[in-house]
């Protein structure tokens, strides 16, 4: 996938341009986090090369670890706005502190992204119907 590098430009470019916003169904910045501050994630625009991706990463781990061998960490799951999620195995993450906090019961919806927070966990599904969720005790793809 991308570098963090161009995550960060594009999300800069998005809060500068004024994307916050506060609505229960609120697209947003491309970065948001859970209220536990245990998930976050980063929606990445299309470009030339890559089509639109959506990575959550969730900092205590997944739980239990994918049966694959991974030479870095796993860190949370991706979905494309095609396709099926998959667990990501990376060396860095999306992790922002200062992201937005996607409230308990809010909906985010960003580029062919829906995401759903919830105090069980977050749920993100794409437009073909393929998703991830991540919670503490259990993740899942599809």
């Amino acid at each position: 996938m991308r570098s963090l590098f161009r995550l960060l430009v594009g999300a800069a470019a998005v809060v500068a341009a004024g994307a916050l916003t506060t609505s229960s169904h609120a697209a947003g910045p491309p970065f948001f986090q859970m209220p536990s501050h245990n998930i976050y994630c980063a929606h990445v625009p299309p470009d030339a090369r890559y089509p639109a991706a959506l990575r959550c990463d969730i900092l205590s781990g997944l739980r239990p670890e994918p049966k694959t061998s991974c030479d870095l960490d796993w860190t949370g799951a991706s979905l494309s706005v095609r396709g099926k999620a998959s667990a990501s195995c990376a060396g860095d993450t999306v992790a922002m502190p200062n992201a937005r906090v996607l409230a308990y019961g809010t909906t985010w919806k960003v580029g062919g992204f829906t995401c759903l927070s919830r105090t069980t966990g977050l749920r993100c599904t794409n437009r073909g119907g393929h998703g991830l969720f991540l919670s503490r005790e259990r993740w899942r793809v599809w």
